[in-house]
């Protein structure tokens, strides 16, 4: 069911006078540079997304969407949605590197590895959650020290980290609708 209002939405998007339409036409008077979307579900419904915009004649900037260690594992992004970005030429921008800190929290994986993960992947951007000082000096420091990770550590990371990921408990913007706007607002939908 939620998956199908998703993908109902993302239909809607391209209807006339719909949030495409005003989105060009900011874009065409200089208001805004680029348009994408974001989405933290399923990468079935950033697919979607994609479809219906080449149904439309229409082509994103930009596609935001969780890519961290657990990911590869349970509904992967980077496997399911990245390669198709690529190929069209649509800016990859990753965010919840840490999954929203659950990776840390749970000890599945270190800020370190978590951000080379994410900035070894071919993103355009990676978006990290700083709350305090703290993590900003941290993610700096990780950041002036980058190397990314090659074949094999990426490997050892991802069968690592595989266990946990595969149940989606520790991505609750995946799993939980506790995230989901349309869930709580389904008038939304139209």
């Amino acid at each position: 069911m939620k998956r199908r209002a998703l993908l109902k939405q993302a239909v809607a998007c391209f209807a006339e006078g719909g949030a495409i339409e005003a989105l060009e036409e900011a874009k065409k008077t200089g208001k805004i540079r680029y348009i994408g979307f974001t989405g933290h579900k399923d990468p079935i419904v950033h697919n979607r997304m994609l479809d219906v915009a080449a149904e439309h004649n229409f082509h994103f900037d930009s596609c935001q969407m969780p890519l961290n260690l657990l990911d590869a594992s349970f509904r992967s992004f980077a496997q399911h949605v990245v390669p198709r970005l690529l190929k069209e030429g649509i800016a990859v921008l990753g965010m919840k590197p840490m999954a929203s800190g659950a990776i840390v929290k749970n000890k599945i994986a270190t800020p370190k590895e978590c951000l080379t993960y994410a900035l070894t992947l071919p993103t355009s951007a990676v978006i990290t959650g700083i709350d305090s000082m703290d993590v900003l000096d941290q993610d700096l420091a990780i950041m002036k020290d980058l190397k990314p990770l090659d074949g094999g550590q990426m490997r050892e990371l991802l069968a690592r980290t595989m266990k946990p990921a595969q149940t989606g408990n520790y991505e609750k913007f995946k799993t939980a609708t506790m995230y989901d706007g349309t869930a709580l607002h389904p008038e939304w939908l139209g």
